[in-house]
């Protein structure tokens, strides 16, 4: 990604009045120390403009930034903030980072790091001349980012890192030395990603999950040499030696894995089908078997020639419905599988991988992070970390309702008060107790256009959505009506 040189200059002392924000005293509570803890930018001033801006933006993320900052001082303080050369991308994101790490080192059991890259189509900047995107028609970053996540609880933790990267144009006739060489080299984004991570603690288990693109030689190899774990979706019928002994025959992975037995029970799941549109019922089976990984024989990246000890997991639908896509995945693990437990586990973990699409989701829908209206990158990057990390709250907030215990918590203790008292009196227009987190979201749905009939299943991020942003203009309008209300006494 693109570097801005930190330039130190002097502090004047009109700086506190640079950055007017005009602001009720609860909208600076709550969302920035919790996702961001000490943020710093060089200077109170400024750190107290973003804390500010942050937090009312996490309570009007929709839109473009006139709609979330619909005071004029509060968009000009935003926009002189953006600009300032010590607000840049790696530092507002920094905070966010190591607030994320410091909640996976006090958490037990494993965290999940799910890596996958995003496309941010800018096409719209005219101003900003950015790199290619897709298939060449649209102009943005390619957006890497690595999401943190509890695979019990399905709580995200946050980002432990995000890179922004734009494609370089490669010379016609580029030579495969040439090619491995080249440092621009998007197949080297899930490397950089590991490598940008900080050494796992002693007595942790942290798993990296990867879905088809890091299926690379190069991506397990580095794996390998930084002692991590991971869990890999294969893409490729790729070359392995059955076993650890270095001995075993040489197969092809797809077509050996599925001459295998299921081992262990039929387990049941309930998934959601892209073609259908909803969530079905799925029997799955699981098999495994050790495996090395043979370099392959055109050498396409920087790595040891070495095998690399691996196992692999298939699980795979046993008798899909007539006209449905049979569900396969078939994995690769540097985390050890020995027994069925192990291979259901694996299985269990790469099931959470669709949290990083639902974060991507939050991203572009719910925070409208490629509709930002910025001349200069060094204005842009920055803003597209503060909108990351409110995508990490706002899909935090989703998954609270598909926790176990749901209709166990208040719904205060997931949203602010206000939410819950403004929704509860539009849902039910009578008196009752305090709503838990489940009651809530599904009265968000309902706002939204769910019907909340039994049959009609978990609400979808866009119902969930549109509700949430009516519910935000229902509380705006309570709080002015308070605040003029304090005015006249």
């Amino acid at each position: 990604m693109t570097h801005f040189p930190f330039t130190e200059e002097p502090i004047v002392p009109t700086l506190a009045a640079e950055y007017p924000i005009e602001v009720a005293e609860e909208f600076t509570r709550g969302f920035v120390p919790a996702y961001f803890g000490d943020i710093d930018l060089g200077h109170k001033a400024r750190n107290d403009c973003f804390t500010r801006v942050a937090q009312q933006i996490s309570r009007h993320p929709g839109g473009s930034l006139p709609d979330k900052l619909s005071n004029t001082a509060d968009y000009h303080a935003m926009d002189r903030l953006m600009n300032r050369p010590e607000t840049t991308h790696e530092r507002v994101l920094a905070a966010h980072c190591e607030r994320t790490l410091a909640k996976m080192q006090v958490a037990s059991g494993v965290a999940l790091i799910l890596h996958d890259t995003t496309e941010l189509d800018d096409s719209k900047k005219k101003s900003l001349k950015l790199a290619a995107i897709g298939n060449g028609h649209g102009n943005g970053y390619l957006c890497h980012n690595s999401l943190a996540v509890n695979p019990e609880s399905r709580e995200v933790f946050g980002l432990v890192s995000q890179i922004l990267h734009q494609r370089v144009a490669v010379p016609r006739g580029e030579g495969v030395q040439a090619k491995r060489e080249r440092q621009s080299r998007e197949s080297r984004l899930w490397s950089r990603a590991v490598q940008s991570l900080p050494a796992i603690p002693a007595g942790k288990r942290w798993i990296d999950i990867a879905d088809r693109g890091a299926d690379l030689f190069e991506f397990l190899a580095m794996e390998k040499e930084l002692g991590r774990a991971c869990v890999v979706r294969s893409s490729s019928n790729r070359r392995v030696r059955i076993g650890h002994d270095g001995e075993g025959d040489e197969v092809l992975l797809h077509d050996y894995l599925r001459t295998l037995p299921a081992k262990g029970e039929t387990r049941y799941r309930t998934i959601f089908d892209r073609e259908l549109g909803k969530d079905r019922e799925v029997k799955l089976r699981v098999s495994w078997m050790s495996v090395e990984v043979l370099r392959p024989h055109v050498k396409k990246g920087e790595y040891s020639n070495e095998p690399i000890r691996a196992w692999t997991v298939r699980v795979w639908e046993e008798s899909p419905p007539s006209k449905r896509t049979k569900l396969e995945w078939i994995l690769l693990c540097l985390d050890p599988v020995t027994k069925v437990a192990e291979a259901w586990e694996k299985s269990d973990w790469y099931s959470c991988r669709w949290m990083v699409e639902e974060y991507h989701k939050a991203k572009k829908t719910g925070c409208g992070v490629e509709s930002l209206q910025f001349r200069t990158e060094a204005a842009l990057q920055p803003m597209i970390a503060m909108l990351s990390v409110v995508a990490v709250m706002l899909l935090n907030l989703r998954q609270a309702a598909r926790r176990p215990d749901a209709k166990e918590r208040p719904a205060s203790e997931a949203v602010e008060p206000i939410y819950e008292e403004v929704l509860r009196g539009w849902r039910y227009k009578t008196d009752r107790g305090a709503m838990n987190v489940h009651e809530f979201y599904m009265a968000v749905a309902r706002l939204g256009g769910h019907m909340n009939r039994k049959g009609d299943g978990f609400p979808g991020w866009l119902t969930l959505w549109r509700g949430w942003q009516k519910l935000q203009n229902m509380v705006v309008g309570v709080e002015s009506q308070r605040r003029r209300r304090r005015k006249i006494v």
